[in-house]
């Protein structure tokens, strides 16, 4: 198997097509059609669109009527067939078509030298712009039947899928046009019978305000059905008697614009993008009410006709034609940030105000470390405080040195105390951690510099045993700071540590997003311009736990990796359910070019790094093992806490629940199933 290969990985490439139509001339538009064909085959496509009627133009009215044109129409279908022997991809080409008594606007699905059959339009409009029904037939109750074309009977009616069988997972079906307007479209139900891949041939005249009508459909179409939704409208060439053409295409996947062309093209045009079937089917698998619909409407889905096609893909490096977020979690458009940063932050504020009404309203015991986590933890209590009307000194705040506790950490924690005017103490737990180490027999009481497990959970024990106590004392509750990340990876300490509270805030948010919501918090000035400086003060600190004393501070990610690849990883098992195989590609595309794709807005430059595969793989690795084999007992035993994030939760009551004595066997070999070392050599 070749590692490089989209196909290999549960990709497919499609194209949305448009050109230059010519008026009434089949012919020509036959040749631009192979034309395009011939450069989507170079480039791997295995679907290519194009628009409505593309072999005469959607334009012609009366026209349609006049059998010289729909003679050279079924010539013109004869020389696309041939011209499709020797290429990849399945072409949707539209045609207008004569059956029985009436003449059909029709999708003709063309591969490799044969029609797989053809599909006509369901629902031609009759209002407005559009007269349609004077020359068209309706084709919505058209099923279960053929029609002769190209020399052959072929599958003709509303009723088709069509499918590769050595595609896992690509399935397409038509719809042209108005039939995606109509409050229950065609692809609804071809979705429900096994469609992933929704294509619409579309000749759609624009006006002011159309396109964006358009987007909202297919974006809605392609999440509502859990597909792709591929759309190609008629462009330049269309006749202007009354109108004008803009030659729209694009492809949605899940709600997610994949790609799309500029409009009101002068020549050819084609919007491509590989589509995740994989996602597709992992959705659909985790979605149960999708197939509860399909089964409300099995009358209607269950007689769909399947067509069967060997596509026979290439299995070279294509690339990947795919946007593919370094961090999924944090995306890396502004607005989208934005807005992300303002709902995360607020979920986290409103979960912690309605916790502390339900139980009574005690105060908050937080240990704040000058690092991120507890420095997030401590601003979502301030603003939760704020909005129940109470004052922030109910927020008892207590920094924990160690025997690893810097100056700079200690100092920006009591900065941030005083800033935001919560009750602030220092309790040093240096004295407490000496003597558990003396009494359980540990080398380093007697002088020995060992820095083990024992010696660093003895510290990170203390410090929630304190906070548990203190807030015994003091009326309050233990507000936890650990992250989604960490609890993914295990990186805690169990029970009397920091993996437990009696709430935690942080439990839905990932390790790569709480930098970014730090931020946020500034920018949008939900605290005064001080409290601002010590934050971006706190945001330049290294990440670690500050356990083992040295001159070099200890760095949690030389230990467990990093977390950018970390996230990367644990959004795409925990969101899509995807093989390690697959997360070293699509990291590798990522993450292995520092100045190609878009950064999230705010991101250091001097951090701006890239992976190599070797890299990407050892870390996959660590990941698996951690989160499969190790971690899970961790989970099963977390405290309450808001979900915050559409990736997913860790909990064990809402969005994972798995064995805590599970193992990573089937994950580590998935791995295996490539040769990375042959696969690195080759980029």
């Amino acid at each position: 198997m070749n590692f490089w290969s989209l196909y290999q990985h549960g990709f497919a490439r499609i194209a949305a097509c448009t050109g230059h139509t010519v008026i009434a001339d089949p012919h020509a538009n036959a040749e631009a059609v192979l034309r395009q064909a011939r450069d989507c085959a170079d480039e791997g496509v295995a679907v290519a669109v194009f628009p409505e009627l593309g072999l005469t133009g959607y334009s012609i009215e009366d026209l349609l009527l006049q059998d010289a044109l729909l003679d050279r129409v079924e010539a013109a279908v004869r020389t696309v067939v041939a011209g499709s022997a020797e290429l990849l991809p399945v072409l949707v080409v539209g045609a207008p078509l004569r059956h029985r008594h009436r003449v059909y606007n029709c999708a003709v699905i063309i591969h490799r030298g044969r029609v797989l059959g053809v599909v006509p339009k369901s629902y031609p409009p009759n209002y407005r712009e559009f007269y349609e029904r004077r020359q068209i037939a309706d084709g919505h109750d058209e099923r279960g039947g053929t029609i002769r074309v190209a020399g052959a009977e072929v599958p003709f009616g509303v009723d088709l899928l069509f499918a590769a069988e050595d595609v896992p997972g690509l399935v397409l079906h038509t719809e042209i046009c108005e039939d995606m307007w109509v409050p229950v479209p065609p692809s609804a139900e071809a979705a429900l019978a096994g469609a992933t891949v929704l294509v619409n041939l579309s000749g759609s005249p624009i006006t002011v305000g159309r396109a964006e009508d358009r987007r909202l459909l297919c974006r809605s179409a392609s999440s509502r059905c859990l597909a792709a939704y591929v759309y190609a409208a008629a462009g330049l060439g269309e006749s202007t008697t009354d109108l004008s053409w803009d030659g729209q295409t694009m492809i949605y996947e899940n709600g997610v614009l994949l790609a799309e062309t500029d409009r009101f093209p002068l020549g050819d045009r084609y919007a491509v993008a590989d589509v995740d079937l994989d996602l597709l089917r992992q959705e659909r698998q985790r979605m149960g009410t999708f197939d509860d619909n399909r089964r409300a409407h099995a009358a209607r889905t269950g007689d769909f006709r399947t067509v069967t096609f060997e596509l026979d893909p290439p299995v070279t490096d294509l690339g990947l034609r795919r946007r593919v977020e370094r961090f999924p979690f944090v995306p890396a458009d502004p607005e989208r940030l934005a807005l992300d940063c303002y709902e995360a932050y607020n979920i986290q504020v409103a979960g912690l105000q309605q916790r502390l009404a339900a139980i009574g309203g005690p105060k908050v015991v937080i240990g704040v470390s000058g690092g991120l986590d507890s420095t997030h933890a401590l601003i979502v209590a301030a603003r939760a405080m704020d909005r129940a009307g109470r004052p922030r000194s109910d927020i008892l705040a207590f920094t924990l040195p160690g025997f690893a506790t810097s100056d700079h950490t200690k100092d920006n924690a009591h900065k941030l105390m005083r800033a935001l005017g919560v009750t602030a103490a220092e309790l040093d737990i240096t004295p407490t951690a000496r003597l558990m180490l003396k009494e359980i027999g540990h080398p380093f009481a007697s002088g020995e510099p060992v820095y083990d497990v024992t010696f660093e959970n003895v510290q990170a024990g203390l410090r929630t045993d304190y906070l548990f106590r203190l807030a015994n004392q003091r009326g309050g509750i233990v507000l936890g700071t650990g992250d989604l990340s960490e609890l993914a990876l295990g990186w805690s300490t169990y029970g009397v540590g920091d993996q437990m509270s009696h709430y935690n805030v942080n439990s839905g948010v990932p390790k790569t997003l709480i930098q970014h919501l730090i931020r946020w918090v500034i920018s949008s000035g939900q605290f005064d311009d001080d409290t601002g400086k010590i934050l971006a003060a706190i945001l330049d600190t290294e990440i670690s736990p500050e356990l083992v004393p040295g001159e070099e501070m200890q760095s949690t990610e030389s230990k467990i990796g990093p977390y950018a690849l970390h996230d990367f990883t644990l959004f795409q098992v925990l969101r899509y359910g995807f093989r390690p195989s697959k997360i070293a590609f699509l990291a590798w595309h990522a993450w292995h070019d520092p100045d190609a794709g878009a950064w999230p807005p705010g991101f250091p430059e001097a951090k701006r790094g890239a992976y190599d595969l070797a890299e990407i793989r050892h870390w996959l690795e660590v990941f698996c093992r951690r989160f499969f084999a190790f971690s899970q007992f961790k989970r099963s035993a977390m405290p309450n806490g808001p979900k915050v994030s559409a990736g997913g939760s860790l909990s064990p009551r809402g969005d994972w629940r798995a064995p805590s004595d599970g193992n990573a066997e089937a994950w580590l070999r998935d791995l295996d199933r490539f040769d990375f070392d042959a696969a690195g050599s080759g980029r």
